[in-house]
């Protein structure tokens, strides 16, 4: 599966961004989407995870700002960030794993800059 990040950008703090991520090449519905991010100097951090059905988790840090979900008919899986502070600067990389294997893909990445 290939994955194609794209809506980053520059945003002020408090402010909103929505990412998306969209799957070509195999059966969308097949994988389990992430999103992960990396802050310069940082490790890469697993921000949210949006399984095939049910409930979408994430990470403590972006609980009640984050949401994330996707639309199986158009292979896309997106994440609403809402009240963004500066900490939240990071590439933000989408993820696709699928159900019964071990593998991971990753996109390119998309970079968020929370600055005012």
């Amino acid at each position: 599966v290939q994955l194609q990040a794209s809506g980053g950008g520059l945003v002020q703090p408090g402010g909103s961004l929505r990412l998306s991520c969209a799957a070509s090449g195999s059966i969308f519905s097949l994988y389990v989407m992430s999103w992960y991010r990396q802050a310069p100097g940082k490790q890469r951090e697993l921000v949210a995870t949006i399984p095939r059905a049910g409930s979408t988790n994430y990470a403590d840090s972006v609980k009640g700002r984050f949401t994330g979900s996707r639309d199986n008919a158009k292979n896309t899986v997106y994440l609403q960030m809402n009240s963004l502070q500066p900490e939240d600067t990071a590439v933000y990389y989408c993820n696709a794993r699928r159900y019964d294997q071990n593998y991971n893909y990753w996109g390119q990445g998309t970079l968020v800059t929370v600055s005012s």
